[in-house]
């Protein structure tokens, strides 16, 4: 008799969930957002791009609050966020970092780091951002620069992979 068996690629994701929500031994997915990507929901959405990118990070924060996956804060982040005029989008983004179990300081080792990205074509705010991630451990970084991106994709950045909105929510089958 045959059985109702999955294929292979429901198995895995059910085992993923199945993991992700009931082992407290695996650790959440670490997701690092730039700034851009962390305030592109409060952005002008009647591009079709944007609004995309903008329905894709709610997803992400939804899944961050039910705790599949964890998104990492830094110094960076707040210093970055903290030269925004006060505003719904600021204060959101902040306490959306706040709870954040992960938090990455400034170090001499992530400048040194930057730097080296800096040199490599990388702007210095996006440097010190992608050293921060790299340093954190963070599983992916995660953009909406596209030429920020097609540059970072490129330099050694250990286990932590770079990609845009579009291509992580795909990835994470959420």
């Amino acid at each position: 008799m045959a059985q109702n068996v999955p294929e292979r690629p429901q198995l895995r994701r059910l085992s993923l969930e199945f993991t992700l929500h009931y082992s407290p031994f695996i650790m959440s997915l670490k997701l690092y957002l730039d700034c851009c990507a962390l305030q592109r929901p409060f952005y002008d959405r009647s591009q079709l791009r944007v609004a995309t990118e903008a329905e894709a990070i709610l997803k992400l924060f939804e899944e961050f609050e039910t705790g599949v996956i964890e998104i990492t804060s830094s110094d960076v982040l707040l210093l970055e966020l903290n030269q925004i005029e006060l505003s719904p989008r600021r204060t959101y983004c902040i306490n959306l970092l706040a709870k954040s179990s992960y938090f990455v300081e400034l170090t001499d080792s992530i400048e040194a780091l930057a730097i080296s990205y800096s040199e490599l074509g990388i702007k210095t705010a996006d440097a010190l951002h992608l050293a921060s991630a790299v340093e954190g451990k963070a599983d992916y970084f995660c953009s909406c620069d596209d030429r920020f991106i097609r540059k970072a994709q490129v330099i050694e950045t250990g286990l932590t992979k770079v990609v845009s909105v579009l291509e992580l929510v795909p990835k994470l089958e959420l």
